[in-house]
C-alpha cells in the first residue's frame, strides 16, 4: 500500500474540526490512533546495555501532525473555526518573532505564493518540520548513532554521537547536518547547514539558510517522549524561539511504515 501527499490531507482534518466547539472532539482523530495517538502512561523508560535511554520503536506526535503542519503558530478563532494553541511555547504568545520585513514576507507568501510550499514539491522537511509530519517516525540506535526514519517523504537522518565537528558551513542539506550528544537522559541534536527552501508549515512560516536548531528528546516513560526544539536565525527572527510537544509509542507490534508516494510538482496548491 501507498500513501500520497496532498495538502487536502491537512484540509480534511481542519474541515472536520472546523465546526466543533472546544468541548467537542474531532471524531476522525479519536477513531484513528495513527492520526493522534492517546497518551498512555508507561513503565520505566527502557535502557540500552550502556545505560543510555532506549528510544527505539515507532512513534507518533500528539500534536495531531496535520494541524501542526497547517500552522505551528497560535491561530485565533475565525468564523466557525476555533482558536488553536499551536506548538510554540516561547515566546508566550505562541507567535514566531519575525523581523518586520520577514512577517510581511510570510503574509505575502501565504496569500500569493502557496505553490512554493516545500511539501508540495516533495522536499524533505529538515528540522524541526520533519519531526511533526504525519504517519510515523521510527528510531533505531545502532552503536554510536541514532537513526530517524519517517514514512512521510521517505525522510531519514543519521545522528552520529562521536563528537565529530559539523561539515563546512558552505554545504547546505535539506535535512541539515546533525550532531548528537547525551545530556543526562536527554538526547541533544545540534542541527546546522540546512537549506533555506523549506517551510515550517502551510501558513508559509519560513526561515533562511542561517537557521540553527537544537533539538532535545527526553523519555518520560516507556510509552512517551518529550520533544523540544530551539530555533534561531538572525537573518529572519528577532530572537530564538522554542516549540514543544510529545510523542506516543505505537503499540502495534505488526506496524509497518508504508511506501510513501509524493507527486513532484503537484498542483493542489494552485487551486487555493
Amino acid at each position: 500500500m501507498k500513501r500520497t501527499k496532498t495538502s487536502l490531507w491537512t484540509g480534511a482534518l481542519l474541515i472536520l474540526g472546523a465546526g466543533l466547539s472546544s468541548a467537542q472532539v474531532n471524531p476522525l482523530l479519536i477513531a484513528n490512533v495513527y492520526a493522534s495517538p492517546p497518551e498512555v502512561k508507561g513503565g520505566p523508560a527502557p535502557r540500552l546495555p550502556d545505560g543510555k535511554p532506549d528510544l527505539q520503536g515507532v512513534w507518533l506526535q500528539r500534536t495531531t501532525g496535520a494541524t501542526s503542519m497547517a500552522s505551528i503558530e497560535a491561530v485565533p478563532a475565525k468564523g466557525n473555526a476555533p482558536a488553536r494553541k499551536g506548538i510554540i511555547v516561547d515566546p508566550p504568545d505562541g507567535r514566531i518573532p519575525y523581523q518586520p520585513w520577514a512577517r510581511e514576507k510570510q503574509i505575502d507568501l501565504e496569500e500569493h505564493h502557496m505553490i512554493e510550499e516545500s511539501d508540495a514539491h516533495c522536499f524533505t522537511g529538515g528540522s524541526p518540520h520533519q519531526m511533526y509530519t504525519p504517519f510515523s517516525m521510527r528510531i533505531l540506535q545502532p552503536p554510536g548513532e541514532v537513526v530517524f526514519a519517517w514514512e512521510y517523504m521517505h525522510a531519514y537522518k543519521i545522528v552520529p554521537l562521536d563528537g565529530r565537528p559539523h561539515i563546512d558551513p558552505k554545504i547546505k542539506l535539506f535535512m541539515g547536518d546533525n550532531r548528537g550528544s547525551w545530556d543526562g537522559d536527554t538526547l541533544v541534536i545540534d542541527v546546522t547547514n540546512q537549506v533555506g527552501r523549506t517551510w515550517f508549515d502551510e501558513q508559509a512560516n519560513f526561515h533562511s539558510d542561517a537557521i540553527h536548531v537544537v533539538e532535545r528528546i527526553t523519555p518520560i516513560d516507556s510509552n512517551n517522549l518529550s520533544y523540544e526544539a530551539t530555533i534561531e536565525d538572525p537573518k529572519v527572527y528577532t530572537q530564538p524561539w522554542k516549540i514543544k510537544y510529545f510523542y506516543s509509542k505505537l503499540p502495534d507490534p505488526k506496524f509497518e511504515q508504508m511506501e510513501y508516494s509524493c507527486f513532484e510538482g503537484e498542483i493542489d496548491l494552485t487551486k487555493h
